[in-house]
């Protein structure tokens, strides 16, 4: 396998010269094929694999074959509590005894309120063993929410049947606002007052019946597993009913394209929300399905969590490691002045996975020299491309590339068709790992699917290079969110965003692009707090986003910032004529922002229709900046 792609444009780093880790891993190849009307047909020539038809049965022959291997782990103290592959098994039983009692099923199911952790892990694995799905969800509708709206709107489109949080004084403000006092509410500890509670120790106590078992034998690949939920514009979180055919098919498409899997099994820490598909699915799977050993690692890639990461990081030695760029970057201090950290973290680690983002290519490459330093080899730097509906993994590079918005080739088993779309290629994905549509939202269902029964991913894709499909598609932005101007001009707002953002780093925590129907572009912009607040000695420590906003010193900055980006522009589908930096920040409660801090830009833009009419209204009120005209 050929991994000198990435490094080639660097071929002044003494590290390009080491040897790449020896990884086992899927082919780099595909299938094309070109339809009359221009759309394009790609798929693996390797055919799937056989895969469970439901993914307890991987516990139960874990459970039989390696019974005291460490299935969970997380931090207690200075060491770890675990749950055995055994322990696992015999805690889903009982689990599943508990669920059945109660009569619960698809429309009453379980919804977590609550993070990763292990009662969690028995909790979802007591579900799947009897065939009731679960629903994780956001903690931050619960701990962050101030009107519980997307709370409520999901209970009332599920109707769940019993509720868990861990702690439950922490989440009694969200069971005071939201859950009917008659809904049982299991908790781990902190039980709330005056509310009908049950001890989870109580809740996995039962004794186990024949019900079990047949319960479990009546589960098959079009079991509901999860339902997970996606951001909309409209402040309505999409439902995305989960199959084990979806799971199960997903995790033999994975371990085809990281072969290694199934070599040994994969040990990890790992801070991915299970909430999210990448964390509860694609990560959680992956140690289900093969084996592996789960440390549940409670920090985050921010400041003041990445400690924590660290950390876990320094004691275990992981196999494969995933986080999205930002925790890289946040990682890289740590990693570059402690030794000790680098020889623990890169001693059995085989690939390093990254996603939600284009990962810039210092990070890249100072990874590496400090994977070489510890280790003598370079690390295998690898990505893929997926959504919530399909299980997650459409895509994966299973090779290094020189760009980092090279999401590879479709995974065996997918089917991928590219339609010509306003000039770019829109990506849709046929597969036993897709989706069968959001649960009680027909309306959805409808609009995701093309009559092909092909799901529509809503991003676009192009070749790396055209004379040559098997170096991989890159990411060309979301095609939902590009619009064309009053000129006919169509705006490519993904590629257009990250440059902008690129050019004002520090100081843009995150730009919205406005101008659909305009005569030229403007931008919505989220200041970041720190580093404008530095850029004027009159704000004090505490100043608000108002402040910053306001400052005389950061519009100047700004002004200066759009002037100097609108040289580099060569036409209007790229030229930003002018902003306003926003006084408020984000909001979760009406979609503005997911609870992974990414920004919903349709949302933004309903929501702050007013400050976009602002952009275009002449005279130009005296928050706009940008406003001079640009050669």
């Amino acid at each position: 396998m050929d991994m000198s792609g990435a490094a080639s444009k660097h071929s002044g780093s003494h590290w390009m010269s080491a040897p790449v880790r020896p990884v086992r891993l899927g082919p780099q190849d595909t299938i094309l094929a070109r339809d009359a009307n221009g759309i394009i047909r790609m798929r693996s020539p390797q055919p799937l694999g056989p895969y469970p038809k439901k993914m307890t049965e991987r516990l139960e022959h874990w459970a039989r074959v390696a019974p005291d291997r460490v299935y969970m782990a997380q931090r207690q103290g200075n060491g770890w509590r675990t749950v055995t592959y055994a322990q696992a098994l015999d805690s889903a039983r009982r689990i599943g005894q508990a669920i059945l009692t109660r009569r619960l099923s698809a429309e009453r199911p379980i919804a977590i309120l609550s993070g990763n952790d292990i009662e969690h892990a028995l909790i979802a694995l007591g579900a799947l063993y009897v065939g009731v799905p679960h629903a994780p969800i956001s903690p931050a509708y619960s701990l962050v929410s101030e009107d519980f709206g997307r709370l409520r709107a999901i209970f009332d489109l599920i109707t769940p049947g019993l509720v868990f949080a861990s702690d439950g004084q922490a989440f009694d403000r969200a069971f005071k606002a939201v859950v009917p006092p008659d809904l049982e509410i299991v908790v781990a500890r902190n039980a709330p007052d005056g509310r009908r509670t049950t001890a989870f120790e109580t809740f996995r106590g039962e004794n186990v019946t024949r019900d079990v078992d047949a319960a479990h034998d009546a589960v098959g690949p079009d079991t509901i597993t999860k339902f997970l939920f996606t951001s909309g514009s409209t402040g309505i979180p999409k439902c995305v009913t989960n199959t084990q055919r979806m799971w199960c098919s997903n995790q033999m498409m994975l371990g085809q394209a990281l072969a290694y899997f199934f070599d040994e099994p994969p040990v990890i820490v790992d801070w991915a929300p299970w909430h999210h598909t990448a964390g509860g699915n694609h990560d959680v799977g992956l140690v289900l399905h093969n084996g592996g050993t789960f440390y549940i690692d409670e920090g985050k890639p921010i400041p003041g969590a990445i400690e924590e990461t660290i950390r876990n990081l320094r004691e275990i030695e992981t196999t494969w490691y995933f986080t999205v760029p930002k925790g890289y970057e946040a990682m890289l201090p740590y990693l570059r002045n402690d030794a000790a950290l680098r020889k623990t973290f890169f001693k059995r680690l085989k690939v390093l996975w990254f996603a939600g983002a284009a990962l810039a290519q210092h990070i890249y490459d100072e990874v590496q020299e400090l994977a070489v330093e510890a280790c003598g080899e370079r690390i295998p730097f690898l990505t893929g491309l997926g959504s919530t509906e399909t299980a997650p993994c459409a895509f994966a590079r299973t090779w290094e590339a020189p760009d980092s918005t090279n999401m590879g080739l479709p995974v065996a088993g997918v089917d991928l068709k590219l339609v010509p779309c306003e000039g770019k290629l829109e990506a849709r994905v046929k597969g036993p790992n897709i989706t069968p549509g959001y649960w009680r939202q027909p309306d959805f269902t409808a609009k995701a699917f093309d009559d092909e029964g092909f799901y529509r991913l809503g991003d676009a894709l192009k070749f790396a290079d055209p004379s040559d499909p098997k170096h991989g598609l890159l990411f060309d932005g979301r095609v939902v969110e590009d619009f064309k101007l009053s000129t006919g001009t169509w705006v490519s707002v993904g590629p257009l965003r990250a440059k902008f953002i690129d050019h004002c780093a520090p100081f843009a925590r995150e730009v919205v692009i406005a101008g659909s129907d305009r005569n030229d572009i403007a931008v919505l912009i989220f200041p970041a707090v720190d580093p404008c607040r530095a850029l004027d000695a009159s704000l004090s420590v505490g100043a608000t986003q108002q402040q910053i906003a306001a400052s005389p010193a950061v519009r100047a900055k700004f002004d200066a910032l759009i002037a100097s980006f609108a040289k580099k522009t060569s036409g209007s589908s790229n030229h930003i004529r002018r902003g306003i930096l926003l006084a408020d920040p984000p909001s979760m409660d009406v979609g503005e922002m997911t609870d992974k801090g990414s920004i919903n830009q349709r949302a933004v833009l309903a929501h702050r229709s007013a400050v976009v009419e602002e952009l275009y209204a002449k005279p130009y009120s005296a928050r706009v900046i940008g406003t001079g005209e640009r050669p």
